[in-house]
């Protein structure tokens, strides 16, 4: 177990299974955690292996009594064999955004979790929008998974997505641009079909207002496979209704990294929303890129490794935080060959960080690499509500 600065982490293994664990307590209030659940044993069965990994999850609960899931994601293998039996036994009594996307554990086994889990006087709901709302501190928090369509290519799904997505938001008195914190887009096929998504959302954000005279929204978008192979994109969000002008900020780190509208992208490389008692971070997927919009390293993972990093860390050092506050970490490599020597590098310099390596490729065939994280760290600012 590792104790600092109010954050502990620590980790929970069951016969078949582990749970690395982060956990912060900002005083009295609401306590945050991160979960990431991995199977130990690849030679398992699919059910065994998903039987192992709700069994170490269940006992994790047990060890954190009144917490209640916000956000799961599942990295699956083979999602279109393997979603249905999952929400068949995973959902059975539990309600909270939930996102699945293929995206294969590298570690060899089918499937792994993410959960992101609350503390303390925390009410939870869903909506008729279709949004999941945590209510605590005045706040109420809009998360959202899963969200897929099968309109006719990727631009026209990415466009129904975020449509729909700013009339669910509309509906609880929100706006894409006030209120959205951050957006996943997970696009199959997405060296040919990305391009369709990122026309799309351009386009829906120029409507309401997100340009690079405003801002835009952090963002992952990273290759994944949907259950339906007629989805080839899938959406997941997260708002905050409540929050005064001034608390979210965005991160640019320009020694570092360059605006990504100067190659024709629409996401921000990190935004932090700042509470009375914390500070949250929110870092896109970023990878082995210079502030000219170049990719650095090419076809050298160690290096495109070592970059990233210092990427990230540039735009944790401009929201006042480090990788010592950093919660989770999801890792997506291109080619599964790199694998290995990219767990020995995180493992060498995160070892005990919640982290998950799954093979999902990047944007640009050249990026062999890249991150995502979240990270919150305590602070008091009496001007501001709680969390």
């Amino acid at each position: 177990m590792l104790i600092e600065d109010n954050i502990i982490m620590n980790k929970i293994n069951t016969n078949k299974a582990s749970v690395e664990v982060f956990e912060l307590k900002a005083g009295a209030g609401v306590a945050e955690y991160h979960l990431m659940v991995h199977v130990c044993d690849p030679t398992l069965t699919y059910q065994q292996q998903v039987n192992a990994l709700l069994d170490a999850y269940d006992a994790a609960m047990r060890q954190i009594p009144g917490a209640v899931a916000v956000f799961k994601r599942y990295f699956l293998s083979d999602a279109a064999n393997q979603a249905d039996l999952l929400l068949a036994m995973a959902t059975e009594g539990t309600e909270c955004a939930l996102s699945l996307v293929q995206q294969p554990p590298l570690d060899g086994t089918k499937i792994a979790l993410w959960a992101y889990l609350l503390q303390g006087d925390v009410q939870t709901k869903a909506l008729p929008s279709g949004l999941f709302e945590v209510a605590h501190g005045g706040y109420r928090h809009l998360w959202t998974g899963g969200n897929t369509n099968q309109a006719a290519n990727s631009e026209y799904q990415t466009r129904l997505l975020l449509n729909d997505y700013v009339m669910n938001l509309a509906q609880e008195g929100c706006t894409l641009s006030e209120h959205c914190v951050r957006t996943w887009f997970f696009v199959q096929d997405i060296d040919n079909k990305y391009a369709g998504m990122v026309k799309a959302r351009n386009d829906v954000f120029v409507t309401q207002g997100l340009t690079d005279k405003t801002h835009f929204i952090a963002s992952t978008g990273i290759g994944g496979r949907m259950a339906n192979p007629a989805s080839f994109v899938q959406m997941d969000a997260y708002a905050v209704k409540g929050l005064q002008p001034g608390q979210m900020h965005y991160l640019y780190a320009t020694n570092y990294l360059n605006r990504t509208s100067e190659y024709g992208v629409s996401f921000e490389r990190g935004t932090m929303v700042d509470y009375g008692d914390r500070r949250q971070v929110f870092i896109s997927g970023t990878a082995s890129i210079n502030n000219k919009g170049e990719i650095m390293y090419h076809r050298d993972i160690r290096n495109q490794t070592h970059r990233m990093w210092e990427n990230v860390e540039a735009l944790l050092h401009e929201a006042d935080c480090s990788f010592n506050e950093v919660g989770q970490m999801i890792v997506y490599l291109r080619d599964i060959a790199d694998y290995y020597v990219v767990k020995s590098l995180f493992d060498e310099r995160f070892p005990d960080k919640p982290k998950v390596f799954v093979n999902a490729p990047v944007c640009r065939p050249g990026w062999l690499i890249e991150m995502e994280c979240m990270a919150v760290k305590t602070q008091t600012n009496t001007a501001l509500p709680v969390f």
